[in-house]
């Protein structure tokens, strides 16, 4: 789909793995690394254009985002811990792909992302260019969300303490939802337990 080219994936990966111990990205998932699982799954959905966002463990998630063939920015904030933040580095730097209509905010601990989850989303947006597609599991939303080009300049002009979430209520007016039928969208890998409880068995 043509449609296809004119989104790219914004992976946050910047974070300090407080609650895990050691950087989560980095964690095995079967084959790959929770972050090189991502990046998988987003490129067997067709999003060519992938944008790692790192901060805390730079230099293994650059390697591993370039080995994907992803691109990857490195956020000198990330010790503050504002999600908000790494999605304005990814966008600036989208600001100058002039083909890039639409970004799809994608977190980098979400190894449990499905393509299928990721299709729907593409195919939802090169249909109906909605301002704002989440996706949906029995009234919850998740991730990942995508913002279109004419939407970024108001995301980029909040500033902390605002949020990401407070950006998404702001515009609830502008959000079409994407009901799918798999609760992967509301689950990501934050402690010790929870990556214990989803990784892939042997």
């Amino acid at each position: 789909m043509a449609g296809m080219d004119e989104v790219a994936a914004l992976v946050l990966a910047a974070g300090l793995s407080r609650r895990m111990g050691q950087p989560k990205m980095l964690l095995p998932w079967g084959s790959r690394t929770v972050l090189g699982q991502v990046l998988y799954v987003l490129e067997a959905a067709g999003v060519r254009q992938r944008w790692v966002i790192g901060g805390a463990a730079y230099e293994r998630i650059a390697e591993i985002a370039h080995q994907a063939g992803a691109e990857c920015l490195y956020n000198a904030q990330y010790a503050e811990g504002e999600m908000l933040l790494s999605i304005q580095l990814g966008l600036r730097a989208l600001e100058g792909e002039p083909h890039i209509q639409a970004a799809l905010i994608c977190l980098g601990d979400q190894p449990q992302i499905e393509a299928q989850v990721v299709r729907r989303l593409l195919q939802k947006w090169e249909a109906q260019r909605a301002p704002l597609l989440v996706p949906s599991y029995q009234g919850r939303r998740g991730h990942p969300w995508l913002i279109a080009r004419p939407l970024w300049a108001a995301l980029l002009e909040l500033q902390p303490p605002q949020t990401a979430r407070h950006f998404l209520r702001t515009h609830a007016a502008q959000i079409q939802e994407v009901a799918v039928e798999t609760d992967s969208i509301l689950q990501d890998i934050d402690t010790p337990q929870e990556y214990e409880r989803f990784r892939p068995r042997e």
